[in-house]
């Protein structure tokens, strides 16, 4: 979970500047901030850990994080004071599904599990899919299967996965479960660490907060947490009461002995303080 945030956060300041390179300097900087990614991520771990549904705290949590980047069909919805199924395909059901792939003993209870987080909004098959896909690759990573074993098995989902990173068209912007879970997929399998992994979804440009996101996601099940550094620059950029969800499940489900950071909220700014034009425009 940690390092899908983490994602969110080093891709926000790239999504509506995109670049070609990954030697982009530093991972962080002032201009990365959390966005919607990271709001639903946090809200997805908060009904796991202290129950509600999934609708209602998603609303919840978007209300208490206004114009942070949420879809088009999502932010109308939030304005009416209520969440339904609009059959959507979005990845939207892919990006805050993390927590859910680390919670269950079982696959089948994870992708059942994934499909109630997805439907109340992303209610289409295919946005239903892309967040089983994630969620059970992030469950076949944290119980130590191989990449060729997690790649197989997001196939059987009904992905194709024979793209490499190269094929994907640098800058494409497509927000879709179809086209967003191969780059993502891609980007994991020919990578070797979290930094690479998240270089390389940079580099490849088009919704790279949340293509960020997903792969960090499942970083997280296959690597491990991030580096100490990492963990602080994340925290760093949290408002308190989601660095403390944050904390809680990860210390329930990931490292019992994880300790939160001092700095919390030390570095916290607006989508519009950080990004300026860029985001408005």
């Amino acid at each position: 979970m940690i390092a899908a945030i983490a994602g969110d956060m080093i891709g926000s300041r790239f999504e509506f500047h995109n670049i070609s390179n990954e030697d982009f300097g530093p991972l962080f900087s002032s201009r990365s901030v959390y966005t919607d990614d990271t709001v639903l991520t946090v809200a997805t771990a908060e009904v796991i850990l202290n129950g509600g549904t999934y609708a209602e705290e998603y609303l919840k949590f978007a209300e208490m994080n206004p114009e942070r980047g949420y879809g088009g069909n999502f932010s109308s919805m939030v304005k009416k004071g209520r969440l339904e199924p609009y059959d959507s395909y979005g990845n939207g059901s892919a990006m805050r599904i993390s927590p859910v792939g680390w919670v269950k003993e079982t696959l089948e209870e994870t992708l059942s599990e994934a499909k109630r987080s997805s439907e109340c909004t992303h209610s289409h098959v295919e946005g239903i899919k892309g967040a089983q896909a994630i969620a059970g690759a992030i469950y076949m990573a944290r119980k130590g299967n191989s990449k060729e074993a997690i790649k197989k098995g997001v196939e059987e989902m009904g992905y194709d996965l024979s793209k490499k990173t190269y094929d994907f068209r640098q800058g494409k912007f497509d927000v879709t479960c179809q086209g967003t879970i191969p780059r993502c997929m891609a980007i994991f399998l020919e990578t070797n660490d979290f930094e690479s992994a998240m270089r390389k979804a940079v580099s490849l440009g088009g919704d790279v907060d949340t293509n960020s996101c997903i792969v960090g996601s499942i970083c997280d099940g296959f690597y491990g947490l991030p580096k100490r550094e990492i963990i602080e620059e994340v925290y760093a950029r949290l408002p308190k009461y989601m660095a403390d969800i944050t904390t809680a499940f990860t210390k329930k489900y990931v490292d019992k002995n994880f300790e939160q950071p001092d700095k919390v909220g030390s570095k916290a700014s607006t989508l519009e303080d950080a990004l300026g034009s860029l985001f408005s425009s």
